[in-house]
């Protein structure tokens, strides 16, 4: 009878432990996408087991790399070099954008003097050269308080830290490195809210799920009439630049061989348009779906955003569609 009750115990314990594990890493931007996917998935499909971790696009590249995990999530594309290191490690990859996103500039709500923020004073505060000497509002705007900046922002593993920079000082990776950094996005809101003195930024959906507790800064980038925010549309129709950007997974190739890594893709695409913009980004347009679909079924290896010189700007629907 003991012997029953340990079997009867241990049972739904090993069935969990014996469902297949389909391994996602990287990006703390893209996770609650993929997150989201993974819960409607897991849902619908009781025979699957996604696990998911957060350990900046850089990490999670790392990990791929290596072998550890089937998809790696990414805020910004693959590097050359990390390209040339997955065919070292014998790894052939499909990149596969899911989305659109903008990053937010923030400070405190009680910050009274920033109404907006133009591209080149966000490089002014920014750059390298602006260690240990920019280091008051004032320096920023005459007007503005003669009080310290207190910066916070992503951390150098963060697809966002790389994005940024080159979107704003010119070079990925080049900025200073006296500012509070992390990778992980909760740290960053969680500093800036309770900082008068502060200003940070990170992406999109990490501002709309705390506005209670951070404020907007609108970015005059000189091309449109006045500052813009990012929102849905801005980011969509392109207007919110330079610091709009493509969202993406990369997928181990030999794990496509899987059904269940598989049908979590298939998955992920159809159900995109509905998820993606409830975790609060911006969908691609239907037929791009479609088109990403079609890339999954044909395997396509490799990387549509390496033959571009700066991914700034760059268009998503026209990449895979002139591929």
């Amino acid at each position: 009878m003991r012997c029953l009750l340990l079997y009867i115990f241990l049972f739904p314990l090993l069935s969990c432990s014996q469902k297949p594990k389909i391994k996602v890493d990287g990006s703390s931007t893209v996770y609650p996408i993929t997150e989201a996917v993974a819960e409607d998935f897991m849902w619908n499909n009781s025979g699957a087991n996604v696990t998911i971790g957060v350990s900046g696009t850089g990490g999670g590249f790392k990990k791929f790399i290596r072998n550890e995990i089937d998809i790696t999530n990414a805020s910004r594309p693959i590097k050359a070099i990390e390209d040339e290191e997955t065919k070292k490690a014998g790894i052939d990859y499909l990149e596969l954008p899911i989305a659109f996103d903008g990053l937010a500039i923030v400070v405190h709500p009680q910050n009274t003097w920033v109404d907006y923020l133009t591209v080149e004073e966000l490089k002014k505060i920014w750059q390298p050269e602006a260690q240990s000497k920019v280091k008051k509002w004032n320096q920023i705007r005459p007007e503005w308080p003669n009080k310290e900046i207190h910066l916070f922002g992503a951390g150098t593993q963060s697809g966002t830290f790389d994005y940024f920079t080159e979107a704003i000082v010119g070079t990925a990776k080049s900025s200073r490195g006296d500012y509070t950094a992390s990778e992980d996005d909760n740290v960053l809101v969680q500093g800036i809210s309770s900082d008068v003195l502060a200003l940070g930024y990170f992406g999109l959906d990490y501002y709309e799920a705390n506005q209670d507790k951070l404020k907007l800064v609108p970015i005059d980038n000189g091309h449109h009439k006045g500052p813009i925010i990012p929102t849905q549309e801005s980011i969509s129709s392109g207007i919110y630049q330079p610091l709009s950007r493509p969202l993406l997974l990369y997928v181990n190739q030999s794990s496509l061989e899987r059904p269940e890594v598989l049908n979590f893709l298939i998955f992920y695409l159809k159900n995109a348009p509905k998820l993606v913009k409830e975790s609060g980004y911006v969908p691609l347009t239907p037929e791009t779906y479609e088109l990403l679909i079609k890339r999954v079924e044909d395997r396509i290896s490799g990387s549509v955003f390496l033959s571009s010189r700066s991914t700034v700007g760059v268009k998503i629907e026209e990449l895979i569609q002139e591929e």
